[in-house]
This record gives structure tokens, C-alpha cells and sequence, in this order.
């Protein structure tokens, strides 16, 4: 496989979004859906509307999200609305909670590793494309999160959350979620992830900010401060090599915080994840990494 290209700036701004996605020399097309974290309720490391606010009217498109599979400000559509809307989002866009209204949509994963179908909000059928913008970050259960994780469980239901996180059981609860095999969940992550890949293949584009990087997600409402500092925006069509890419930034920085993050991503086996998604062949850990800055 070729190595994939890979968009990069060191500029943190909604700009430079702006001219990374360009980059690409793609156009989303038809309805599209902007996938991303709206933030879990007390946290202060998120991406707010505002950031995202030119990139999101530039693709015409709807901010959507998905309900939490655990308890707290986003686990049911009443709160999560309201929360959106405590946070910004609706006064700034269409926005749609994609499992809103059940059933949910299943998808099948044919080749997948640990589950063979993937719960997602019905709504995604309204949707042509996707731009998978992703803040990453550390994650306490993933190691880190970044575009695999955003199309994985950021996609799934609220039951698909459980799902993935529980390693495909059926009748999964809360706290099963904790105690099924590590690996096994991480590796369910990979085959989620490249359902929704494949389901939006050629109509799909994935954008990392490396800003704001805490060894927690947007999903803990009580997170730790940014432990590094903003590194920048990058741009693919490949959701595996712009993970890769930007694990490799991590490890290749000489920020004092480097350590704490990169203790967080491999005390949680991290980057298998990433190894679980190229062994389905939905992308390459093989890329070159262009930097936007220096053209």
C-alpha cells in the first residue's frame, strides 16, 4: 500500500483547519455530517463551537453526536441536548443526536476481529459524507484518543457504545464495560471503526488537533489540565495514518509533558488499537507527513 499523505501545521487556529481540509483537494458532498466531541459536562479541555465554527459552515454541515453509554450529562437525548446547547453548539449549528430515536442502524463487519456488527444512530442514513473532526488527546480507557476512537464509539449508539466497550456482549450493562478483556475492547474499537469508514468510503475526511492535550478525554467531566503543548493540525484521508502520525508527534516531542502522556497511551496499550485496524486494511500506518507551513 502506498504510504498515505498526511496534512500538517503547527498553527492552531480555525484557519489553519481551514487549510489543512484544502489540502486534501477533496470536496464533501451531499448532506454531511461533522462528527465530533461536544464535551461531557464540567470539562475545560474540549474543542468549542467557536474553534470549529468556519470549518463546519465551509462543509455545509451538521454537527452530529451520539449518547453516552454511562451515566452523566449526555446519557440520555433530553440531557445531551441541553447540554449542546449549554456549550454552544445548537446556537451555532444544525445539530442531530443520531440515536435519538431508536432502532438503531446495524451494521455488519463481515471481517471483523472480535464483533461482527457495529450499533449506530439510524440517522446516519441521512448523511452522504463525514468529516471526522477529532480533538486528540489521552483517553483512561483507550490510552488515546484521536480519529479511530471518534468513528468507533464516537458513531456507536449510546447500546453501541456498551457494545464496543463490553467485546460484543449482547446484554452488556455499565458494569461489564470494566471488566471484559482490555485488548478485546480496543480491538472492537478497530472493527467499529472501520465499519463507518467503509460505510462512508470516498466521502469521508479526518481532521486531528493536537491542541489542549490532557492524558483524560472531553468525556470526563472532572479531567486533568493539558499536560503538553499544542503541537497542531493535521489532515488525511486515512484515519489510521493520521492516528499514527500524531502518536508519532507525541513520542517524537521534547515537551516536558511528553512522558505523562505517552505513560498514559502505553499503561493502556494504545497503539494496538492502531495495530488492530491495520490488520482490516482500512488505511496504513505507512505515511508522509507533509508540512503545510514550510510550502
Amino acid at each position: 500500500m502506498e504510504k498515505a499523505k498526511v496534512y500538517f501545521t503547527k498553527e492552531v487556529s480555525p484557519e489553519a483547519i481551514i487549510k489543512v481540509y484544502e489540502k486534501l483537494g477533496v470536496s464533501l458532498t451531499g448532506n454531511v455530517a461533522v462528527k465530533l466531541h461536544s464535551g461531557e459536562k464540567g470539562n475545560q479541555n474540549y474543542l468549542r463551537p467557536e474553534f470549529v465554527r468556519p470549518i463546519v459552515d465551509k462543509v455545509n454541515g451538521t454537527v452530529v453526536e451520539c449518547n453516552t453509554a454511562y451515566d452523566g450529562a449526555r446519557d440520555t437525548t433530553e440531557k445531551h441536548k441541553k447540554l449542546m446547547e449549554e456549550h454552544g453548539w445548537i446556537k451555532y449549528f444544525n445539530v442531530d443526536i443520531m440515536d435519538s430515536e431508536g432502532p438503531d442502524k446495524v451494521i455488519e463487519i463481515s471481517n471483523g476481529k472480535v464483533i461482527k456488527k457495529n450499533y449506530v444512530g439510524k440517522n446516519i442514513d441521512h448523511y452522504d459524507s463525514m468529516l471526522v473532526l477529532s480533538h486528540f488527546k489521552g483517553h483512561p480507557m483507550g490510552g488515546y484518543g484521536g480519529a479511530l476512537k471518534q468513528l468507533s464509539i464516537g458513531v456507536a449508539s449510546g447500546y453501541g457504545k456498551r457494545y464496543i466497550h463490553c467485546a460484543g456482549k449482547e446484554d452488556g450493562t455499565f458494569d461489564d464495560m470494566f471488566q471484559v478483556d482490555h485488548l478485546k475492547f480496543l480491538e472492537a474499537m478497530a472493527d467499529a471503526a472501520s465499519s463507518i469508514h467503509n460505510y462512508f468510503k470516498g466521502n469521508i475526511v479526518y481532521i486531528n488537533v493536537m491542541c489542549n492535550m490532557s492524558v483524560d478525554c472531553d468525556c470526563c467531566a472532572v479531567a486533568e489540565d493539558p499536560c503538553m503543548k499544542d503541537i497542531g493540525i493535521l489532515a488525511s484521508l486515512d484515519p489510521i495514518a493520521i492516528d499514527t502520525a500524531c502518536l508519532d508527534l507525541v513520542y517524537n516531542s521534547n515537551d516536558s509533558g511528553r512522558d505523562h502522556l505517552v505513560e498514559r497511551i502505553e499503561s493502556k496499550n494504545g497503539k494496538h488499537t492502531v495495530e488492530s485496524a491495520l490488520e482490516l486494511g482500512f488505511g496504513t500506518d505507512q505515511y508522509e507527513l507533509i508540512n503545510i507551513d514550510e510550502e
